[in-house]
């Protein structure tokens, strides 16, 4: 599990914009420890400043990251380097993991700290869960560490990560991550985030994450959940009240097998009942196919939360793909590219750095016009932020200049909004066909390439 808790460091208002606009290769971000005495050109700050702009860059290659670097080198110092990216791949191997985590800490709790004064759910804070995969380089470190699915021959695929994220749904921060490989089940992983998840907290998500032992133990810690009630779930329930059509209170009956994941002696001092909220409704929406949820919850309460809310709220679950479409299509996190678990660590770290710094300035932005923070585009205010960083960063700039543009860039962000479309189809497909080339469906070094596609008519899937 990656370990994205709060640190408790001093976090200035304006060091989020800072981070992202103000720290050149030269510079640096002090944050990083040690004294700067890196092997070569790169100390452990510039190798993070480095490493940043790598995962934000259009080009991801590390390449074009010593490119910048050797521009900037010769502008600033007037000196040369070696174009070679062996010295700044060395450079990220030594980059501490746990300094991340600690910068990740400190960005975590600015964000936190200004979502205190923002929305919550009928006074609650909502988490919300949800689950997501992920590929890298087919190297054999990799493979052994997240083997591919087993349904692909050897040599035709790739290593798969497994993550589950707790995201804020207030602002969409990554608030904590876990990582398996393919064979552990999302369940699995979610438990082991359990100890992120505070009193009065509600967590919502689907139906993948709904069980019995899981709401029994997260009502101990008076941790409230909203999930989609599993189809499954038909027998083993017994009526206790019928508030209206739709809202009911029932007991969910406990099942004879003990979970796999729990210890028998556990089990059984799980009660036979458990008292569950079930609420239904459907979703009915002009030119959309009308569709039933069904949600299972521990908040009982009709009046505090009555139906409507939860309809409301369980839409909103949503997000949590929106936010998941965001780190990984936007940001380009879909394919990780280091060739080694370690390094693939650090990469998915630096990448959900990347990823809060960027929420945390929308949420300045946000709050300083006055705005819903979903209405800021978050690809838009990435794009904006390549193109304004250097200029801000530029050493002719006074601090009143740079600080200013740093306010216009606060406004412009604001202005840049999203148009509001409710009900809009977003549905998961892709309108530009991929080319007819054959598919590898055996190793390089055995596979036969048809020498003409046209004569390939396979279909593609």
């Amino acid at each position: 599990m990656v370990n994205l808790r709060p640190r408790p460091e001093k976090w200035s208002e304006r060091d989020s914009l800072n981070l992202l606009t103000s720290s050149s290769p030269g510079s640096g971000y002090r944050t990083i420890s040690g004294r700067d005495k890196g092997k070569g050109s790169f100390p452990p700050s510039q190798t993070f400043w480095l490493f940043l702009s790598q995962v934000l860059g259009q080009d991801t290659s590390c390449r074009e990251t010593l490119s910048k670097f050797l521009a900037w080198l010769a502008m600033e110092e007037g000196r040369s380097a070696s174009p070679n990216t062996a010295g700044y791949c060395k450079a990220r191997k030594r980059l501490p993991l746990s300094d991340l985590e600690k910068l990740h800490g400190q960005t975590l709790q600015k964000i936190q700290a200004s979502a205190d004064q923002e929305e919550t759910w009928r006074g609650r804070r909502v988490k919300v869960v949800d689950g997501s995969g992920l590929s890298m380089p087919d190297t054999k470190e990799n493979q052994e560490a997240y083997p591919q699915s087993k349904t692909q021959k050897p040599g035709c695929g790739f290593p798969v990560m497994r993550i589950v994220v707790v995201f804020s749904l207030a602002t969409g921060a990554i608030l904590d991550l876990a990582k398996g490989a393919l064979s552990v089940a999302e369940r699995t992983l979610f438990r082991s985030l359990w100890s992120l998840f505070e009193p009065d907290d509600v967590i919502l998500a689907d139906c993948g994450f709904c069980s019995y032992a899981d709401f029994y133990f997260l009502a101990q810690q008076n941790i409230d959940c909203v999930m989609g009630n599993h189809h499954r779930r038909k027998v083993g329930l017994e009526l206790v009240e019928q508030f209206c059509q739709g809202d009911r209170l029932i007991y969910w009956l406990k099942m004879r097998p003990c979970p796999k994941w729990l210890d028998k002696k556990d089990w059984q001092a799980v009660p036979d009942k458990l008292l569950i909220r079930e609420i239904t409704f459907s979703l009915d929406i002009p030119g959309f196919r009308t569709k039933k949820v069904a949600l299972a919850t521990t908040l009982l309460d009709p009046l505090n939360f009555p139906k409507q809310a939860f309809a409301q709220l369980y839409r909103r679950r949503w997000m949590a793909e929106l936010f998941l479409r965001d780190i990984k299509t936007s940001m380009g996190m879909d394919i990780l590219r280091c060739k080694t678990p370690d390094m693939i660590h650090k990469e998915l770290l630096m990448n959900i750095i990347a990823y809060n710094l960027i929420r945390t300035i929308m949420l300045q932005a946000a709050q300083k016009h006055h705005l819903s923070p979903s209405r800021i585009s978050f690809k838009g205010t990435m794009g904006t932020i390549r193109q304004w960083a250097p200029l801000i960063a530029a050493r002719r700039l006074d601090q009143i200049k740079q600080r200013e543009m740093k306010e216009a860039l606060l406004t412009y962000l604001a202005r840049d909004r999203i148009p509001n479309r409710p009900n809009r189809n977003e549905p998961r497909a892709r309108k530009r066909r991929p080319k007819n080339y054959q598919l590898l469906n055996k190793p390089r070094h055995t596979f036969k390439e048809i020498p003409h596609r046209n004569k390939y008519n396979k279909t593609l899937s």
